[in-house]
């Protein structure tokens, strides 16, 4: 295997989980900015400093309100990790890659570029927004089911797995991080309704509402959702799940090239470090401070895979 085509491989899937995680990050700021009744656009505040693109936004526009916001992070291609962006981006490494895809990923990935080229091409509406958010997630899970029911487990599959759940831990991390912004200009309000209803938009966010209350008591307790969203391995978006299935694909590159490389040392550390820590110490460090720390982990992490390409050929 070249490494040009485990390159393409790894980054196509990281734009597509990029593509569906920052609509997830748009849905969880206008769920949470509909919960308050007022400086809702500040809300927005939170959203553009967690995908990481707050500086940028500005250079932009002189002005923050939540419509430009959404634009933004939806369409606009002056913003690299614009949901347009990474459909663009996506579709060009799955063309650099064509040979290796299956008929069924290759025809997904075109038909789900085509389909948001022409959603996307002109300014949304606030009431098209839900709708257009939907579309992103479905058409990211076709690609992900053509994948993972015609592609051989090999190290092509392997490649693309640990692209998808490096991006998937680092949004999930990203969007847990939303609710921080949100609630810090306004902390008498943890414990209320309002607090309540946001950690419910974040649950939502990431189609995890229904299955927190089969793992956790129906009540919505901060604790008990980072506790799901960090530490819980049953849950497929979840940063100690994300890396489970990381370590494992790492693992069978590593026997079938025998190679042991320095990203494998750090994916087992990140691993470990969440199979030994309680939700209490992650609160107790500070949930934002925590999650900082883990992304600049998982962000070392890929570029030492990065580094890595040369030995797969």
């Amino acid at each position: 295997m070249l490494g040009r085509t485990a390159n393409g491989l790894y980054w196509m899937f990281r734009y597509i989980e990029r593509a569906e995680n920052i609509a997830r990050l748009v849905d969880a700021g206008q769920r949470m900015s509909l919960t308050r009744s007022g400086a809702a656009e500040d809300d927005w505040d939170g959203v553009l400093q967690s995908a990481g693109v707050r500086e940028a936004y500005n250079e932009v526009h002189g002005k923050l309100t939540g419509a430009d916001a959404i634009d933004y992070l939806l369409r606009d291609r002056s913003n690299p990790s614009s949901v347009m962006s990474c459909i663009d981006y996506g579709r060009n490494n799955a063309r650099m890659v064509r040979t290796a895809l299956t008929r069924d990923t290759w025809e997904a990935t075109n038909e789900c570029w085509i389909e948001l080229k022409t959603l996307l091409g002109k300014r949304l509406k606030t009431a098209e927004v839900p709708e257009m958010i939907e579309v992103i997630k479905r058409r990211a899970g076709l690609i992900r089911g053509a994948f993972h029911g015609s592609m051989l487990r090999n190290e092509l599959y392997n490649f693309a797995r640990i692209g998808t759940f490096i991006e998937r831990a680092d949004n999930t991390a990203r969007i847990l991080d939303v609710k921080y912004y949100v609630l810090l200009p306004s902390i008498s309000h943890v414990g209320s309704s309002l607090d309540n209803a946001q950690w419910e938009s974040i649950l939502r966010s990431v189609s995890a509402h229904r299955a927190y209350k089969w793992a956790y008591d129906p009540e919505y307790k901060p604790a008990n959702i980072a506790d799901f969203l960090i530490l819980n391995g049953q849950m497929p978006r979840s940063l100690a799940y994300c890396y489970e299935k990381i370590v494992s694909n790492i693992g069978y590159l590593g026997t079938e090239y025998d190679q042991r490389l320095p990203a494998h040392d750090t994916a087992d550390a990140i691993r470990k470090m969440l199979q030994t820590l309680t939700v209490k110490s992650i609160m107790d460090q500070g949930l934002h401070e925590f999650l900082e720390d883990f992304v600049s982990r998982n962000n070392k992490l890929s570029a030492e895979i990065s580094d890595g390409y040369r030995f797969y050929q």
